[in-house]
């Protein structure tokens, strides 16, 4: 007797040849696809640490700028996309500047926003309330107002402050208008932004200038606790030009 069970119908072989033929290069795409996803989000972390991570986080609360958790989900990569190459027709105010990134290079950036955002566990868990910051020393801000106006050296050779930026201070001349007037920018950004911003130059401006010239650590700070102090001080001075 015959074992119905091992008889097929005619092209059933065929058929499962050529499907055999298929899978291959089927599960090859979905692998290359799900690779460049994840080299994508690679690329994307890389790039958001150097650009973003000054002004934003990822689940840990709001910095210079907004916290950027689920801003994909919410907003759409379409418009994510452009809000980091174009912030202005995106609607964005001008504290957030054109970082002279690629389509490609904030695809990447949003790719890793995603999954930051919707990964297992979540992002980290919120950093503890900000301490209120303290006062700078005598010491500091007579160093900061060196650096910004120039008659304190940069240890790198970096240019002073003050050829891009402005300040209402009676302590320093006028500066620049290339770049923002900074003298409130201790109550936009506080210490720790302004010390991060300074060190990490995220503005393409800010990089071309300080290109093997970087600011240190302990300059930044000094930076940061002039600028905190001219901006304490600021309702009662008077431009000096």
């Amino acid at each position: 007797m015959r074992d119905h069970r091992q008889v097929g119908r005619p092209g059933d072989a065929s058929r499962l040849r050529s499907a055999r033929s298929l899978l291959g290069p089927v599960l090859v795409a979905a692998w290359c696809t799900g690779g460049a996803s994840l080299a994508a989000a690679a690329d994307g972390a890389a790039l958001f640490e150097a650009k973003c991570a000054a002004c934003h986080s990822v689940g840990e609360g709001a910095r210079v700028g907004p916290d950027l958790k689920s801003v994909v989900a919410s907003r759409g990569m379409e418009w994510a996309t452009l809000a980091i190459i174009d912030p202005a027709k995106a609607g964005l105010g001008p504290n957030m500047p054109k970082l002279g990134l690629s389509p490609a290079e904030a695809q990447a950036i949003n790719a890793y926003l995603d999954g930051r955002s919707t990964e297992a566990g979540q992002a980290p868990p919120a950093r503890a309330a900000k301490e209120a910051a303290p006062e700078p020393t005598a010491e500091e801000v007579e160093k900061g107002r060196g650096l910004f106006e120039g008659s304190v050296r940069f240890a790198n050779g970096g240019p002073a402050c003050n050829a891009c930026h402005h300040v209402n201070h009676e302590a320093v001349t006028g500066g620049g208008v290339l770049a923002s007037d900074l003298t409130q920018s201790f109550s936009r950004a506080g210490a720790e932004g302004l010390a991060a911003i300074v060190a990490s130059a995220p503005f393409p401006v800010m990089q071309i200038a300080y290109e093997g010239r970087e600011v240190t650590a302990e300059e930044a700070r000094a930076l940061a606790g002039f600028l905190q102090r001219v901006d304490a001080q600021s309702a009662s001075q008077k431009p000096v030009s």
